[in-house]
């Protein structure tokens, strides 16, 4: 599928880029593109991965000339670039508006103007009825995909995404603050023990993409079936992995924060496609012949349930563990 051509990563920095030169680095794919403004992670990449395969460019999606010019020669895009964290949205959410939004519009141009044969953006379930500035910025990301999906061949270039809950133990997740806390012999602070949230490791986030790399028609949104866990049971969890006693400390929702998260709405559960370990909902359309609109609804949709962290499938403090024990980082830390 990937043999010889040539992929690129935008934010190939990051958590994403990182697990993803690692699935690929060895396979028979011709290059990987890292695209990103940070110049020391670039610089730290390239000297633990000493690959030929590996390209460098600095750039930054926010401006147009510098990622259509990464694009060129390019068959396929993970566009994986973003400003993620809450706070930091909240507190400017125009950086979030110029990098989530007008980046991704970049991206797509430039994408379609080099011809790349498929861009798969990354959105999340923040997205999903958002509260907050950066789940806001993604949401109108992905109708940025869709929008310009109608207007693109699909015999020369595919637009889509993926949308997915939290990575364990990605950077900013709550995973890595517990082993901090418990290594400092500091109380674990939840904000809720009620709260829940999807759970789903690095390599299902790539299994996903790659899921709608090969499935992909014009314009379609992925989404992975995953479980939750509340954040109380979590935190009992790797409590248990590190056999320690911590105070689990209750400080109260922060600023932002939901009880759950959504994946799917109940607009697109109507229409959703069940594809066995994914949903996938094909884009909308429709033009601006308001007839559509006006005349012309959907009887379930008052019936249909969301797809959300409360009414997926609930892990138990086990079941927690034993995810929480494939994972690289939390095997790392245990030796420790």
């Amino acid at each position: 599928m990937f043999k010889d051509k040539i992929l690129l990563i935008t934010g190939g920095t990051g958590s994403f880029g990182n697990a993803v030169l690692d699935r690929f680095l060895n396979t028979d794919i011709k290059e990987i593109r890292i695209f990103s403004r940070d110049e020391k992670k670039q610089e730290d990449m390239r000297l633990r991965l000493k690959s030929d395969k590996v390209k460098f460019y600095i750039g930054d999606v926010r401006d147009y000339d510098s990622i259509d010019s990464a694009l060129k020669g390019v068959d396929f895009v993970f566009h994986a670039a973003a400003l993620k964290q809450v706070p930091s949205c909240e507190f400017y959410p125009m950086e979030a508006v110029k990098t989530n939004i007008l980046g991704t519009e970049n991206v797509l141009n430039a994408a379609v103007n080099n011809m790349v044969k498929k861009v798969i953006v990354l959105s999340t379930d923040k997205a999903v009825y958002p509260i907050n500035a950066m789940g806001a910025s993604k949401a109108m990301m992905e109708k940025l995909m869709v929008a310009k999906s109608r207007t693109v061949d699909e015999h020369i270039t595919i637009l889509c995404g993926t949308r997915y809950g939290n990575v364990i133990a990605t950077r900013g997740s709550v995973i890595p603050l517990f082993i901090h806390q418990i290594k400092n012999d500091q109380p674990i602070t939840v904000t809720d023990p009620n709260m829940t949230r999807f759970m789903m490791s690095m390599d299902g986030a790539i299994d996903l993409v790659l899921y709608a790399f090969k499935n992909a028609r014009q314009g379609d949104m992925f989404v992975k079936k995953a479980s939750a866990c509340t954040i109380r049971d979590l935190a009992l969890a790797i409590k248990e992995l590190f056999n320690v006693k911590n105070e689990i400390k209750i400080i109260g929702t922060r600023h932002g924060e939901k009880l759950y998260e959504t994946l799917l709405t109940r607009e697109e559960m109507v229409k959703a496609e069940d594809c066995g370990n994914y949903f996938r909902i094909s884009a909308d359309t429709r033009d601006l012949n308001y007839n559509k609109y006006f005349i012309e609804g959907e009887s379930e949709i008052s019936v249909q349930e969301d797809y959300n962290s409360h009414n997926t499938k609930r892990l138990n403090i086990e079941e927690i563990k034993e995810m929480l024990l494939k994972i690289e980082y939390i095997q790392n830390e245990l030796k420790k």
